[in-house]
Parts: structure tokens; C-alpha cells; sequence
């Protein structure tokens, strides 16, 4: 039988969605076909691929040069489409220091920006959703960097304003159901994503630049991991997908094989204040630490392009990381995700030498369950103090 693809499912409305622990897809879509991998090339894409770059220091502006670059809204949204934009909330209602000020979080002026630009072009209705650590997002505490207004403030302006709708989603708590995607290659079989990503018909993927203690790096394929459910994937009081980290392939193939199925349409990666050392937290001294890229590049920058791989790997070069030596990229490439060849990756609007900068990266560790339960005790002993 033949797998049945995301957009598939979006051409013929088949797919019914899960209540976790439901067992497999209704109609349309038989539980075989859920969980039968689709045939991926597994070859490395020779196709060239292009990056666009924009600096400034006014965020707003920056992301509608961003997309502008890239044909603006109306080359990758529909009239009458949903369009799902995940940014990076991950300690979203987990800590308590400023989420985007330290650098932990994709900025409201970006994520907020690229969903009324798709309501200008006509999409019906516009997600913002993760998943995060958390079952509620404490969404009327997230404000811009200048503190001016709120995400559900400026979110209520807009749906006045357009004739589409925005929503705002943390999916541990909002995802009406839980779809299953094929996930042969990490070795789980099939994966839990929300339907609100599964159904959409654009994904916007938009992650911050941070390196990360058990990636490497998180960029926009590491980005779509925050789609699962929480609750499902992690343990009893500890809601940090653990059964996804330990997959028998390892993490990395298991958000490739989340990112294979949900394929980000954009991507727009923030480079504004972001996360070095050992991420995807801020927290000096175990976690990560802070960087402002205008102390270290003058600018803010943002990376745009369709191509989620040469993306995160121009990201990776310009943070002093070799993409090949980030064993997610590597794999990526291999499995025709994108290019990650600097030959054939074209940069419009700067070049590498002009956006490299000093990046620490993070420090290897093994065992993921020590490690963490270890660090989530310091972030706990931090806010009781």
C-alpha cells in the first residue's frame, strides 16, 4: 500500500487524527500505511540551493526583508490556506528569567511579523504553536524585546485587522488530536505530531541560534521536534521527550524523521539574541550563555531560504561550526533533506566572511536522563532562590 504523505493527507482530508494511546488512523489511512516509512532518496540532493541574508536591528522590518527575499508571503502561502508557524518557545513556562532577552526563544517581533504577512496573502488562518516543557503557555507574560505590548495583545490587533485568523497554541494543552507519522529510520516506528502541523498546509519553521548539549546545535529541523506531545514522550515529571532522545537511531534521526514528514515550506532563522555553549537553556554555569549578535557582528541578522538544510548550515558556518561535523546536518543531507554543500549554497545579501563570528560550542555528554534530571534541579534550585 502506498504511504500516505502530508500532503496527502491535506489533498484528500482522510486522516483522522489520534487521542493518544487510540492505536492507529481511521479513515483514509490504514495503520500500516501510518507507520510504513515513505521511500525517501537517501542520496545526497545535488540541486543548488539559496540563502538569503538581512541585518539591521529593527526585527520588523528584518523579517519582511526576509521574506521579501524570498518572493514575499504569497510565494510560499495559498489564499484560503493554514499556515503553522513554530518558533522556538522551549522554556516557555519552565523558567523564569526573560525568555527572548536572554536569548532562549524565537522573537515575537519575528514569528508575529511572518503571521500577518501570510494573513496579507491571504491565509485563512495562521498557527503559532510548540509544544514547549509545559501544558499551558503563560502567553499575555511574552512582550516584544522593547516591552511595548504582548504576543496575545498584538495577536488580538491583527484578527481585527485581516480577514484570516491568527491562533496562538501550546500543543501539549491545545492540539486537538495527535497524529502518527512514519518513523522507521530512528527506530520508533511511528511518531506522535500534532495535528495542527500535520494538517496545515504551509509549515513555517523559525528557530533561534543556539548550540545544544545534545545536538549540537538546534536550528529549524531540530526546531520541528517541539510539535510532539510532551507528556506522551516524556516521563512522570519530566516532560523532555526522553523516549525520543533515547531512540534506538539516536535523537538526531528522530527529529529527521519528524522533519522528513513535515517538511518546513520557509525557513527563517533568528539571529538576533541568541544561545552558545551548552543549550538550548541560559543559565551560566551549566546551561547556555546569552549572545547579542550586535556586540559580536554590529548587526542582527535573520537567514531565510525554502531549504531547511543549507539554512541550518549557513547558520552553522557562520557560528564557526563545520555543518558536515554536526552529525544532524550530515545525516540530513544524506537523506536528501537539503543541501549542505557551501559550493553549491548561494548566499544573496552577504557573504560568510561577513557574518562569521566567535561561537563556543557545546560540550559533548553522554546520557541524556542524567544529564538533564541534573540540570532541571539547578534551573528548580535557581528559582526558589
Amino acid at each position: 500500500m502506498r504511504p500516505c504523505s502530508r500532503r496527502d493527507f491535506l489533498k484528500h482530508g482522510l486522516c483522522t487524527g489520534l487521542s493518544l494511546g487510540t492505536g492507529s488512523l481511521l479513515a483514509g489511512c490504514s495503520a500500516d500505511d501510518a507507520i510504513t516509512p515513505e521511500t525517501p532518496p537517501f542520496a545526497p540532493s545535488n540541486e543548488p540551493a539559496r540563502v538569503s541574508v538581512v541585518r539591521g536591528t529593527n526585527l520588523e522590518a528584518l523579517t519582511r526583508q526576509a521574506l521579501d527575499a524570498c518572493g514575499g508571503a504569497g510565494a510560499v502561502v495559498a489564499p484560503g490556506e493554514t499556515v503553522f508557524i513554530k518558533p522556538n518557545l522551549v522554556g516557555a513556562g519552565m523558567v523564569h528569567h526573560p525568555l527572548f532577552t536572554t536569548g532562549e526563544c524565537t522573537k515575537p517581533e519575528i514569528f508575529l511579523t511572518v503571521a500577518e504577512e501570510c494573513l496579507r496573502a491571504g491565509a485563512a488562518k495562521v498557527i503559532i504553536g510548540d509544544g514547549g516543557q509545559v501544558d499551558r503557555f503563560a502567553w499575555n507574560e511574552m512582550l516584544t524585546l522593547d516591552g511595548s505590548t504582548s504576543v496575545p495583545e498584538k495577536v488580538d490587533w491583527l484578527n481585527g485587522r485581516y480577514d484570516g485568523t491568527i491562533q496562538l497554541a501550546c500543543l501539549n494543552a491545545d492540539s486537538p488530536g495527535w497524529d502518527t507519522i512514519p518513523a522507521g529510520p530512528s527506530g520508533l516506528g511511528q511518531i506522535y505530531v500534532s495535528s495542527l502541523a500535520r494538517r496545515a498546509h504551509r509549515i513555517i519553521s523559525i528557530p533561534v541560534i543556539k548550540t545544544h548539549r545534545f545536538a549540537q546545535m538546534t536550528l529549524s529541523l531540530k526546531n520541528m521536534m517541539g510539535v510532539t506531545p510532551a507528556a506522551y514522550y516524556g516521563q512522570p515529571g519530566l516532560t523532555y521527550r526522553t523516549k525520543i532522545h533515547n531512540a534506538p537511531a539516536g535523537l538526531e534521526q528522530a527529529f529527521l524523521d519528524i522533519a522528513t514528514a513535515l517538511r518546513p515550506d520557509l525557513v527563517i532563522v533568528d539571529g538576533s539574541i541568541g544561545c552558545e555553549g551548552n543549550g538550548p537553556h541560559v543559565m551560566p554555569g551549566w546551561w547556555g550563555t546569552t549572545v547579542d549578535l550586535r556586540d559580536r557582528l554590529g548587526d542582527w541578522v535573520l537567514l531565510a531560504g525554502r531549504d531547511p538544510v543549507a539554512a541550518d548550515a549557513t547558520a552553522a558556518r557562520m557560528t564557526g561550526h563545520e555543518p558536515s561535523a554536526i552529525r544532524h546536518l550530515l545525516m540530513a543531507f544524506n537523506q536528501g533533506l537539503g543541501q549542505l554543500r557551501e559550493d553549491l549554497t548561494e548566499l544573496d545579501g552577504a557573504t560568510l566572511d561577513e557574518l562569521r563570528v566567535d561561537w563556543l560550542p557545546a560540550e559533548p555528554v553522554d546520557g541524556f536522563n542524567d544529564v538533564i534530571l541534573e540540570g532541571i534541579a539547578m534551573l528548580t534550585e535557581r528559582r526558589a532562590s
